[in-house]
């Protein structure tokens, strides 16, 4: 019995403990025990992040909520789009800003962030619109019931010198826009045109139907782009409305946003930025390219729209809004000014007496260009309220002053 107690012990690998046989686990079914228990906890901690709220509860983005307009404004950190984002939300739609920041400021954002902090209210994405890939994203994680298209570059002087830049910037990106609400059936969209679609018209002022001939690559990709728009439209449900605004001017009335372009932008600029950068002194005068237009006073003529009644106009044309139909709306105030006034009603309004170049035309200008805004009176019952020139621009200059070095002053 002893000797075959003995062999059975050494057969199984077991050592006396006490009297009592010990049974050696083997090497690899305690390796196997291990794995299965990592792999267990594994997926112990995926089965518990899955359950957690940021997995399983949409945000309030991400959802259709009955009484609440979700609306995308692209280029919501620009000077346009910023003061249309807190139209929309002074007026208790949920924005959804994406920029790239290429023109925009994150300052202006974070302002918005700041007036309206509440989880559902307001939200910035950072993304290219040239973007594909990105924006199906976009579109794909957020329930959108309007689209606000303001991005664009929208210089004219920069256009002439990269034109490609700007047919890739608004027409490519508006493609890429318009395929994107078309995929996710997105219900509305304003188009943020421009009067230079146009040209230069042999009649003035310019009524909806006016031909549009474009002479600067601006123009023309803002119509390309127009002419997508419309196609499209044709065989779809979605509510279309396209604004051509023409010049505009000013800042919020209460002082949180304003105009603050990139400083290697300014010799494209607008002409409110350079006459307030002459009266600061950031550049030496004011330069007036062309005084040889047929025009009163030889300057180019335009028509100054503020940018209270312009993104005012988006909100009604978003309102207004209905399927299958398409509204074209000039945007201004149906007055022209030469550069010569404005530049008067700007000096009284900053108190300087601005230093003033004036040299010959520049590329792709027209000389004269003032809208009829009868057709939006009538359909939308919108018409300019902030007319006075000099006062548009002492509000404006009221913001600059505080603001220095733009957002970064904040």
């Amino acid at each position: 019995m002893l000797s075959f107690s003995r062999a059975r012990s050494q057969g199984r690998n077991t050592r006396p403990l006490g009297g009592m046989e010990y049974l050696e686990p083997k090497r690899k079914s305690n390796v196997m025990g291990k794995l299965i228990l990592v792999v267990s906890l594994t997926a112990l901690c995926i089965i518990m992040l899955k359950h957690a709220p940021s997995f399983t509860s949409p945000t309030a983005f991400s959802r259709s909520e009955e009484g609440v307009t979700h609306v995308l404004v692209t280029g919501g950190a620009g000077y346009i789009g910023s003061h249309a984002a807190l139209r929309l939300l002074k007026d208790s739609y949920r924005v959804t800003i994406v920029d790239n920041l290429s023109r925009g400021n994150l300052g202006a954002v974070k302002v918005l962030q700041g007036l309206f902090p509440e989880a559902g209210r307001l939200q910035f994405i950072y993304a290219d619109l040239g973007d594909a890939k990105a924006v199906d994203k976009i579109f794909s994680e957020n329930a959108f019931d309007a689209v606000m298209h303001f991005a664009a570059v929208a210089y004219v002087g920069e256009s002439t010198l990269d034109p490609l830049k700007y047919y890739h910037n608004i027409t490519s990106n508006t493609l890429v826009v318009l395929e994107a609400v078309a995929r996710h059936k997105v219900k509305k969209l304003i188009y943020s045109s421009t009067c230079a679609t146009y040209g230069e018209p042999d009649k003035m002022p310019i009524v909806e139907v006016t031909p549009q001939v474009p002479i600067n690559p601006y123009g023309k990709a803002k119509k390309m782009a127009e002419d997508m728009i419309l196609d499209f439209s044709k065989n779809s449900d979605m509510a279309v409305m396209i604004l051509r605004y023409f010049n505009v001017i000013g800042s919020d009335p209460e002082g949180r946003l304003g105009e603050a372009p990139k400083p290697e932008l300014r010799e494209h600029g607008r002409i409110s930025g350079a006459c307030f950068d002459a009266a600061r002194g950031v550049i030496p005068g004011l330069q007036v390219k062309g005084t040889d237009y047929k025009t009163g006073d030889g300057t180019c003529v335009r028509d100054y729209i503020d940018v209270t009644d312009l993104v005012d106009a988006h909100v009604k044309a978003l309102e207004k809004a209905k399927p299958r139909n398409v509204g074209i709306y000039n945007v201004g105030t149906g007055k022209g000014r030469s550069v010569k006034e404005f530049v008067e009603a700007c000096k009284k309004a900053t108190g300087v007496d601005i230093k003033v170049d004036f040299l010959p035309r520049r590329p792709g200008d027209y000389a004269e260009v003032y809208s009829d805004p009868a057709k939006i009176l009538r359909d939308l019952n919108w018409s300019a309220r902030y007319t006075n020139l000099q006062e548009s621009l002492e509000v404006a200059w009221k913001w600059q002053k505080t603001h220095p070095h733009g957002y970064a002053s904040s």
